[in-house]
């Protein structure tokens, strides 16, 4: 059984390790006034019960965050984080992404996986600025490691009076989560601020600041959570994110090094790559790097994509594939 001082070691768990010992000496410091003052017995119950219920969620996180799991069963991880953001285009550009963030989640849901929001910046017609949302279920990362990249759609925008067809696009970034990795963080690089989340959840979503945004100094990265109920949650899921875009720059870096011995692999990885087309008035999805077409553009839009998913993987694995076919 791990101790506390095995999860302080830890990067991935030392910060809840530390909020674990927060709550400890505040359960210490309120008992110890509970026997000076007996007065007090009564009015301390119900604190002491709630610290109690605190402590053993943070240590259920904790060995949930290290408990070993088989990641090397042919399907890579089972938990991803994917990022979706608006591209050229302005709001035309917005509302494709909130499209493509509808299309992952009716494919995930067809593929019995969990599908989560974390964090989301709006638009003003409530398009995406920015989706992050963590997908996990058995062969998630085996499916969807070929979506990353730039998404292009042409279509005539409903303000359009003109008629005139427009180009947008929206990038998408797909990061696996690994239990093992070689990233190291020096928690000192680490600066914490806390808001009030918003969105749906009633009077208590406001009240509390459970919202978690995540400055690594080092590069600027800035990671925001404001998925889950308490504090706590949230930091330990914005400190997975931060981990896991950490491996994606780097597993980036290192994917250009070696671009060009890498011709049967679909493209580079690199999230600046112009991957696939979506046009409306030729009711068509092209994606360029394999130079094939789907028809039913709506149907594809709703979550249909397994036909494109296949695709990709066989190719993938058979042989050697372009990257970009310009149309």
């Amino acid at each position: 059984m791990m101790s506390l001082d095995d999860f302080k070691k830890d990067h991935k768990t030392k910060f809840l390790a530390e909020e674990y010992e927060r709550l400890l000496k505040e359960e210490t410091d309120l008992r110890a006034l509970t026997e000076s003052d007996p007065d007090m017995k009564t009015l301390a119950e119900e604190d002491l019960k709630m610290l109690e219920k605190r402590k053993s969620d943070a240590w259920e996180q904790m060995e949930n965050i290290l408990s070993p799991k088989d990641e090397d069963d042919g399907n890579g991880p089972s938990d991803l984080i994917m990022e979706i953001r608006a591209g050229a285009g302005g709001e035309e550009a917005a509302l494709f992404a909130a499209d493509l963030a509808v299309m992952y989640q009716g494919y995930a849901v067809s593929k019995g996986w969990s599908f989560r929001k974390i964090d989301e910046s709006v638009s003003e017609h409530g398009g995406y600025k920015e989706g992050v949302f963590e997908i996990k279920g058995d062969g998630v990362w085996k499916e969807l490691q070929y979506e990353m990249g730039v998404h292009r759609v042409q279509r005539i925008p409903d303000t359009e009076k003109n008629g005139r067809i427009h180009t947008s696009t929206a990038s998408v970034a797909v990061m696996p989560v690994f239990k093992k990795t070689t990233i190291e963080i020096n928690p000192a690089d680490i600066e914490m601020e806390y808001t009030h989340s918003g969105g749906a959840g009633g009077q208590n979503v406001n009240k509390v600041e459970t919202a978690v945004r995540l400055i690594y100094k080092p590069t600027g990265l800035a990671i925001r959570c404001q998925s889950e109920r308490s504090q706590l949650q949230n930091r330990e899921k914005a400190m997975l994110l931060l981990v896991s875009k950490l491996q994606a720059l780097k597993d980036e870096e290192e994917s250009k090094k070696y671009a060009a011995d890498r011709k049967n692999q679909i493209g580079t990885g690199d999230r600046s790559e112009k991957i696939r087309t979506y046009n409306t008035l030729q009711d068509r999805v092209t994606d360029h790097r394999i130079k094939q077409s789907w028809h039913n553009l709506e149907k594809i839009l709703a979550g249909n994509i397994g036909p494109i998913i296949q695709s990709l993987k066989e190719v993938s694995e058979g042989g050697e594939v372009g990257t970009e076919d310009e149309e």
